[in-house]
């Protein structure tokens, strides 16, 4: 618990986003980011020198008092996380008794332990293998058709690498002010029932 990450903000709020959607839940987002997206809401995040490297024992004390006060798991998310070594923030994080939940892209190597992984890949820096098999729920973000066509090579690699096992849960979230994205991911979800759909509801509410 002697190290350190660079840390962008911590916050208890409600999960937006994903199977956890609605759930209480303490965040830690990290800084540093290389993946690049063009429509990413967290840009601020991607330089990781210009935020504060905290202690991990501070980290898991705020994580213990969000526990305290309802939060059901904690969120490990960025920029994309898997950009340090996740193990000592895992193992720091445990005292707080809490699950823990990561959000990537999967362009990193594994590292930590998690009770649910969210597994967001992007088609211009595509997934480790290890990622889609090791993934809870696949999150694709669904601007253009293109997009429809990703998630499902994206299932079917996530299959693959589970050796034909069980898959994870599929999910198309529309851009954040994406109207075509909408109306695709809507339209695609209501033809493909193994599909789902993921919104952004702590936007639509206005919570952190």
């Amino acid at each position: 618990m002697t190290g350190t990450l660079p840390v962008v903000e911590t916050f208890h709020s409600l999960q937006g986003e994903g199977l956890h959607a609605g759930r209480s839940a303490f965040f830690i987002r990290l800084g540093g980011c290389n993946v690049g997206c063009s429509w990413c809401d967290t840009k601020h995040s991607w330089p990781a020198d210009v935020h504060p490297q905290r202690r991990l024992s501070a980290l898991a004390a705020e994580a213990q008092a969000a526990a305290i006060t309802g939060a059901a798991f904690v969120v490990i998310t960025g920029g994309e996380p898997l950009h340090h070594d996740l193990a000592p923030l895992c193992n720091a994080l445990a005292a707080a008794g809490l699950p823990l939940h990561l959000e990537t892209s999967g362009v990193d190597p594994l590292s930590g332990r998690f009770a649910w992984v969210t597994l967001s890949p992007k088609a211009h820096r595509p997934p480790l293998p290890e990622l889609l098999a090791a993934c809870d729920e696949l999150k694709v973000v669904v601007h253009g058709p293109e997009d429809l066509d990703f998630a499902e090579a994206m299932a079917t690699q996530a299959q693959a690498a589970r050796g034909g096992n069980a898959s994870p849960q599929l999910l198309l979230q529309p851009g954040w002010d994406s109207a075509n994205g909408q109306t695709l991911a809507i339209d695609y979800v209501r033809q493909h029932p193994q599909w789902r759909l993921s919104l952004q509801s702590h936007k639509l509410l206005g919570l952190r």
